[in-house]
């Protein structure tokens, strides 16, 4: 995998990320939105089984966002496409 873009900046304690995620893709990618606030879009190559597509997303956004993965906790979405992460 490529590395993904920078977000560091976007990395403030108690930020919160919106997401789109579509599991099982041809490679693991992540396209951020215009500004802080916008869908980022992330495409993983895991399967949503067993949390698997949850973990490989919060790594990925880890990162991107230079911050270890454990900082990263999910607030919505732990079924569906559109996640809600927090920066703790």
């Amino acid at each position: 995998m490529k590395r993904p873009p920078d977000l560091r900046a976007w990395a403030l304690p108690g930020a919160r990320f919106n997401l789109r995620v579509t599991p099982r893709a041809g490679a693991d990618s992540l396209e951020p939105g215009d500004d802080a606030g916008a869908t980022i879009r992330i495409r993983i190559t895991a399967p949503p089984e067993d949390g698997r597509a949850n973990a490989a997303v919060q790594k990925l956004l880890g990162r991107a966002l230079g911050v270890a993965p454990s900082r990263l906790r999910l607030i919505s979405g732990a079924s569906a496409r559109d996640k809600l992460f927090q920066l703790d």
